[in-house]
C-alpha cells in the first residue's frame, strides 16, 4: 500500500551524493511520493530541480522557515511568488514548441505544493534579550509576508510552530488565509492544541516523535484530531522513529511512523496507508 512522506528535507542527501539510494530505499519501503520542503532560497531552486527530475515522486515547496529568517528577509520573500509564474510561464511555452519534436520536447517548471514551510520558533532566538525582540520581529514580518502570498495563490500552507503555537494561529486567524488549507507540521503539542486547529479546519501531521516514549501528549493529540484528518512525516534528516531513534533520518523510514500509528488507531496498516495518502493527496493537490 503506497505512503506520502510529506515533510521531507532533501538537501543534505544531494550535497552528500546520498540521494539516489535514499530515493530508491523510499521506493522499497512502499512511498508512492514525498515532498521536500523548502526553507531558503538556496534549497528552492533544488527541490525543483529535484522535482523536475523525479516526475511525481517528489514534489516541493517554497518557504523562509523562521530559522532562516534574517534583516534580508523581505527579499527573500520577494522571490518566491515566481516560483508559481514561471511555472505557469513555462507550461504555455512548451505549449508553442512544435510537436515534430517529440521526446526532445522542453518540460515545464514543476509548480510548488505548498508555502512553507514557515512560521515563528522562539526555541532557537539568541540569548541575548534585545537580539531575539529583533529575530522575532523578523520572523513576524516574514510569516505575516508568506500568509498574504499563501491567501493570494489560495495554495496549501505548512507551518513551523515551536514554542509559539497561540501566536501563529493567532496571525493565521488574522491573515485570511483559509484554514482547511493549513498544516502545522511535525505537531509536537497536546490535545488542546490539536482541537484548536480542527475547530478552525486546520490540522497537524505526526513524525516520529510519535513513537517515542515520552510522547504521550502528541499520541493523544493524534488521537483527538482522528485517522480520517491524519497525515505523517519524516521531518528527515531529523527525527528517525523507533526503531531508528537517534540515527539520521530519511523518507523510507516514515512506514515505521506508519506502521505504529496502526497500532495506535487499532486498524491494518494497509488501512492506515490508504487513508492518510488520500489524505495527502487531497491537501496538496497530488
Amino acid at each position: 500500500m503506497p505512503l506520502v512522506d510529506t515533510h521531507t528535507h532533501l538537501d543534505g542527501f544531494r550535497r552528500d551524493g546520498l540521494l539516489p539510494a535514499v530515493l530508491a530505499r523510499a521506493k522499497e519501503a512502499g512511498l508512492e511520493s514525498m515532498i521536500a520542503v523548502g526553507t531558503a532560497p538556496d534549497d528552492w531552486g533544488l527541490y525543483r530541480d529535484i522535482s523536475l527530475e523525479q516526475g511525481g515522486f517528489v514534489r516541493f515547496t517554497v518557504g523562509l522557515h523562521p530559522c532562516s529568517v534574517d534583516a534580508g528577509w523581505e527579499a527573500a520573500v520577494g522571490q518566491m511568488e515566481a516560483f508559481w509564474t514561471r511555472g505557469q510561464v513555462a507550461k504555455v511555452e512548451v505549449a508553442k514548441v512544435d510537436l515534430r519534436l517529440g521526446s526532445q520536447l522542453l518540460q515545464p517548471d514543476p509548480l510548488p505544493a505548498a508555502i512553507g514551510e514557515c512560521g515563528l520558533d522562539r526555541f532557537h532566538l539568541p540569548k541575548d534579550g534585545e537580539a531575539a525582540e529583533r529575530v522575532l520581529a523578523w520572523q513576524r514580518g516574514a510569516f505575516e509576508a508568506q500568509l498574504g502570498l499563501a491567501k493570494k495563490l489560495g495554495c496549501p500552507l505548512v507551518v513551523h510552530s515551536r514554542g509559539a503555537f497561540a501566536e501563529c494561529t493567532a496571525m493565521i486567524d488574522a491573515s485570511g488565509v483559509d484554514w482547511e488549507k493549513v498544516v502545522f507540521h511535525c505537531f509536537s503539542e497536546g490535545p488542546a492544541e490539536i482541537d484548536e486547529l480542527g475547530r478552525r479546519g486546520g490540522r497537524g501531521s505526526f513524525t516520529g516523535i510519535l513513537t517515542y516514549k515520552n510522547a504521550e501528549n502528541v499520541r493523544q493529540a493524534a488521537r483527538v484530531q482522528g485517522l480520517g484528518r491524519l497525515m505523517v512525516e519524516t521531518d528527515a534528516p531529523f527525527l528517525a522513529p523507533m526503531p531508528h531513534r537517534g540515527t539520521a533520518n530519511e523518507p523510507a523510514y516514515v512506514r515505521h511512523t506508519a506502521e505504529f500509528a496502526a497500532g495506535m488507531f487499532g486498524v491494518p496498516f494497509e488501512e492506515l496507508a490508504a487513508i492518510t495518502t488520500a489524505n495527502a493527496r487531497s491537501f496538496f493537490g497530488l
